[in-house]
């Protein structure tokens, strides 16, 4: 069965007209590279001409294609394994967490890339290096699940993890549309799902990996027409349990100031639930659970609100709780919120752009990627030691998750609009902004 594009036609649906002209804005730096004042910083908001029309994407483009190149150049060659370092937060070393790092690695930088490989080949230069990306994309999938590959990935190896970045591959086949399954040759689609299903012999805790459990289990109902419902149940009924108010859920029955609700919780319920949705016609069950998603999407939008505002007037942000090796992955939710349609009102396509550019620029750093350009560890650089033992090379790829808006098409609002100050640049340069408000669900 080909998937519906449940997620990429979600996306589709909720792209708007473009905006009228908006102002120009900048990272707040003065021209010696020290902090601008508020005043320097007010008067560049309203003076400083536009930046060429399509240079943000572009800049998207080529930074996202960048992280992963060497992931799926390797991959698609069988080389993964022998190419790609196993760095951990003690150095290097071919022995913790080789079992699971280049899954981890796949799986998030496929979640990643997938909305835009959904967009297809085109005659324009990033349609072809879609193209060519889409077809790299299928030949290291094919060779991930192939058990004679040198680059073969169990998805139910020993420890738990190879949950979490099925999960993430799950997601990024239903955001990929018709871009890939159907170029898989049909061996290949049937080992993917036999992987996937190989996936549900690990527990998850009851935590946000409940979700992971779910997620396989959406897209077994898309790419099969069945699955298994108790662990969707459960995993929707639990967070519904865990959600502590203005558009947070606790990670288990306990809250923790971190970014998890960005980096799986958010964006999960809301694509189990979307799926679910889909399928409301064919069980109660699955109406059900599908039920719920105008609830989660009210609270996604919530949260991204809450995330747009956590962005400084220079791009950086807080760096808060567990996983920040993760990088701007922290913004999956409202890249989401993005790419879906689902932004807030009063909140701007082109200022979530703006913002998330100041992200990406703050945060791509030299020391970003090792010599031979694979990840290195690290918030802003090469910081091994804010990873955790649970994160390796293949965990930094994480950070792909922000470029979900790059499944927009080039004439969406969100890239065509011109750059507008984002909340913080508002406010602090002075401008008489709306109050912020918890919303009462």
């Amino acid at each position: 069965m080909k998937p519906r594009l449940i997620l990429a036609a979600a996306a589709a649906a909720a792209m708007l007209s473009a905006a009228g002209a908006a102002v120009e804005t900048s990272l707040l730096y003065d021209d010696a590279g020290g902090a601008a004042t508020c005043e320097a910083g007010r008067e560049r908001a309203v003076r400083r001409p536009q930046r060429q029309r399509g240079a943000d994407r572009d800049y998207w483009v080529e930074t996202m294609v960048r992280i992963v190149r060497p992931v799926y150049e390797n991959l698609a060659q069988g080389t993964l394994r022998k190419n790609m370092p196993v760095e951990v937060n003690d150095g290097t070393n071919e022995g913790k967490r080789a079992d699971v790092t280049h899954l981890e690695a796949l799986g998030r930088s496929f979640n990643g890339i997938a909305p835009w490989l959904a967009l297809g080949p085109d005659d324009t230069s990033e349609g072809r290096l879609r193209a060519e990306m889409t077809e790299l994309a299928v030949r290291a999938i094919t060779n991930a699940v192939d058990p004679a590959s040198p680059d073969y990935m169990p998805f139910d190896r020993p420890g738990g993890q190879p949950l979490v970045d099925a999960a993430f591959f799950a997601e990024g086949l239903l955001r990929s549309g018709d871009a890939v399954w159907p170029r898989l040759d049909e061996t290949t689609r049937q080992r993917v799902v036999d992987e996937l299903r190989r996936s549900r012999r690990i527990k998850p805790y009851e935590s946000n990996w409940l979700l992971f459990s779910a997620m396989v289990e959406a897209a077994l109902l898309e790419l099969t027409g069945e699955c298994e419902m108790a662990p969707v149940e459960y995993a929707v009924k639990r967070h519904m349990e865990w959600y502590k108010g203005d558009g947070w859920y606790g990670d288990g029955p306990s809250f923790h100031l971190d970014y998890y609700n960005s980096y799986v919780i958010q964006p999960m319920l809301l694509d189990v639930t979307a799926v679910m949705r889909a399928h409301a016609g064919e069980s109660e069950a699955y109406a059900s659970c599908g039920a719920l998603y105008d609830k989660v999407a009210q609270r996604l939008s919530r949260f991204a609100a809450q995330q747009e505002m956590l962005i400084s007037p220079e791009g950086s942000y807080p760096m808060l709780g567990r996983s920040s090796g993760y990088r701007y992955g922290a913004f999956h939710a409202l890249s989401q919120a993005a790419w879906l349609g689902l932004l807030p009102e009063g909140l701007s396509p082109a200022a979530v752009r703006s913002a998330l550019t100041a992200v990406i620029r703050r945060q791509t750093v030299p020391e970003t990627f090792d010599d031979e350009g694979w990840l290195t560890l690290g918030f802003c650089g090469h910081q091994p030691r804010v990873a955790e033992n649970y994160v390796s090379t293949g965990s930094a790829y994480l950070c792909t998750f922000v470029f979900l808006p790059l499944g927009l098409p080039a004439d969406d609002e969100f890239w065509s609009a011109p750059a507008e100050a984002w909340t913080s640049q508002r406010v602090w340069g002075g401008e008489d902004v709306m109050r912020d408000a918890a919303i009462g669900d």
